[in-house]
């Protein structure tokens, strides 16, 4: 019969790590006598990251002392304790490829129920001193497991562990692990662990999103060219004091590769600097045969911009990255709501095109907040297609305009706020595109839910870097992004687009993710193995070599920053 051989907890204590500090509860010591094992921890135990660890449906980890033996052999080493792996209870027993997940124990006073295996982490390497342990566990079929407690009491090492009930579904940690992880997943698995409810919530949600990919929906292409090609400019028109739309044609005169409204085009920019800074536009109008618009604000200080707005004629040639982006329009027939202030009018402007030109019997509702006619570009153009669609509804705001300059535009007095929102009774049955600033669209993304509308379905675009995910890390309030202290790297050049840093890649870096560290340029990551996939980045020009190799590579044109290294100059989208 299976047996608890050692309950371990351990409070969250910081860590020194690569320079910094981790906050992370993954020591854990074996404690004798009784334990209470309560819905949300074990008393004493706690984790030091909340957003990966613990909660209700992830109260108890469990490791097999079968594991314990297999990674001594594995790795060579005999200085294995309890808790050694992060776990609360050590068992004898319950191996991976054999607990299903719903699968309930009674130990002790308390009853478990099996919810997931264990999260990819890179905070087990850093507890074993092996920093591909996450990649191993994985790789080796070994995660281990999470409990959640069905009722609550006391444990104790020597309690045996009696199943209570078998999980529907036989669905294994091992396989769930593998459905997740690795690459060849089978539809009908997806489908089988969708049908277990103790999967915790989180799994399943992943494994929606992994069946929607398997059942058609289309997956992100491939970008349509390599790197970056020359375009031509054909005409510059300006639509503000500072705004200028620049339409751009094939250098060559081949007609331009489809693309969808909303993506963006990215552009090195000549003239200003060495090297030549690189920016990202969305593209203002439907793309078609006939070219491509990205429509430009000249900010205050902005080198490229300037340029882009103030010396660029037509005829003059700019290289580009090919059209990029997943903020485009939902097949469906539901209202749609197309949200923006300011410059951010351009990806949503786009949209409205195409949904004039393929589906103009759907309803629009057109929401844009600017300071005033000066500074709310392309509203003549946006205006004229509204009025060509029979279920639409313009909703203009001027927070600093005359009387006589919001009556021309119809505008309404103030900014585009969530009460303002709330007032229109937008539909709750809408899916929304909002593109502004940051704090904007947090505010319009709290408001289109307080209004009703499925989250889901609130879809935003930002062109700023995304918010960081470094879990466990403490004081990460970075300064800006920056060229890495010490002397330059002789390694090829990396340029990390949206943060405006290019540096030649250090020789002492083990990674394209340990110089986005170094320059404090905001990155994404989790287990730091090539196995979650959370650092997945578009790579906009140059090649990466992996190492180590990924279990599951990801697609075409992205990278995994976590375990590659440049082979060429890059340009990453980050």
């Amino acid at each position: 019969m299976p047996s608890l051989l050692s309950v371990n907890v351990g409070l969250p204590q910081d860590v020194p790590w690569q320079g910094r500090t981790v906050r992370t509860g993954v020591w854990k010591h074996s404690v004798s006598g009784p334990v209470m094992a309560r819905r949300l921890n074990l008393d004493g135990d706690g984790q030091g990251d909340t957003q990966g660890h613990g909660g209700e449906q992830r109260a108890v980890l469990v490791y097999q002392i079968d594991s314990y033996r297999y990674w001594q052999r594995h790795l060579g080493r005999d200085d294995f304790v309890p808790g050694q792996f992060g776990e609360n209870l050590t068992v004898d027993g319950l191996p991976d490829d054999e607990v299903c997940i719903g699968d309930r124990y009674r130990i002790g006073e308390a009853e478990f129920e099996v919810t997931q295996p264990r999260v990819t982490c890179y905070r087990v390497g850093l507890r074993m001193g092996v920093p591909e342990m996450p990649a191993l566990l994985v790789a080796h079929h070994r995660p281990g497991f999470y409990l959640r407690v069905v009722r609550e009491g006391l444990i104790r090492a020597g309690d045996p562990i009696v199943r209570t009930r078998t999980g529907p579904g036989a669905l294994t940690v091992a396989d769930t692990d593998a459905l997740l992880y690795l690459p060849g997943r089978d539809p009908a698995l997806l489908r089988r662990a969708l049908a277990i409810p103790a999967l915790s919530p989180g799994w399943q949600g992943s494994f929606r999103d992994l069946l929607a990919a398997q059942d058609g929906e289309p997956a992100a292409d491939a970008p349509a060219w390599e790197g970056f090609r020359s375009l031509r400019v054909s005409a510059v028109t300006a639509e503000t004091d500072t705004v200028v739309s620049l339409h751009l044609t094939s250098a060559d005169g081949t007609p331009l590769p489809d693309a969808r409204a909303g993506q963006y085009l990215t552009v090195r920019v000549p003239g200003t600097a060495r090297p030549a800074p690189i920016r990202s536009y969305s593209l203002s109008a439907v793309p078609g045969a006939d070219g491509y618009r990205i429509s430009v604000k000249h900010e205050p200080h902005g080198t490229a911009s300037g340029y882009l707005t103030t010396a660029l004629r037509p005829g003059a040639v700019l290289e580009a990255a090919a059209p990029r982006g997943d903020f485009v329009l939902d097949a469906g027939t539901e209202p749609v709501l197309l949200v923006s202030a300011g410059i951010g009018v351009t990806p949503v402007l786009g949209m409205l095109h195409e949904l004039a030109a393929r589906s103009p019997d759907r309803d629009v509702w057109w929401l844009h907040g600017a300071r005033g006619p000066r500074e709310h570009p392309l509203a003549a153009e946006a205006h004229a297609v509204l009025g060509s669609l029979p279920h639409a509804h313009e909703h203009v705001f001027y927070s600093a305009a005359t009387p006589e300059e919001r009556d021309r535009a119809h505008a309404a007095p103030g900014r585009l706020t969530p009460d303002a929102v709330r007032a229109l009774g937008v539909p709750p049955e809408a899916s929304a595109y909002v593109c502004g600033p940051a704090s904007f669209m947090t505010d319009m993304r709290r408001a289109l839910t307080d209004a009703g509308i499925d989250p889901a379905r609130v879809h935003t675009e930002l062109f700023a870097t995304l918010p960081p995910l470094t879990p466990g890390l403490t004081g990460t309030g970075a300064p800006a992004p920056h060229p890495p202290p010490g002397p330059p790297g002789t390694g090829p050049r990396v340029t990390f687009a949206r943060s405006g840093v290019t540096a030649p890649f250090p020789d002492g870096a083990h990674s394209l993710l340990d110089l986005a560290d170094a320059c404090d340029v905001p990155a994404r990551w989790s287990c730091r193995t090539g196995v979650c996939h959370t650092c997945v980045t578009p790579v906009l020009s140059g090649e990466v070599g992996y190492a180590p190799a990924p279990l599951e590579p990801p697609p075409a044109g992205q990278a995994l920053i976590c375990c590659s290294r440049p082979r060429t100059d890059v340009v990453l989208d980050m």
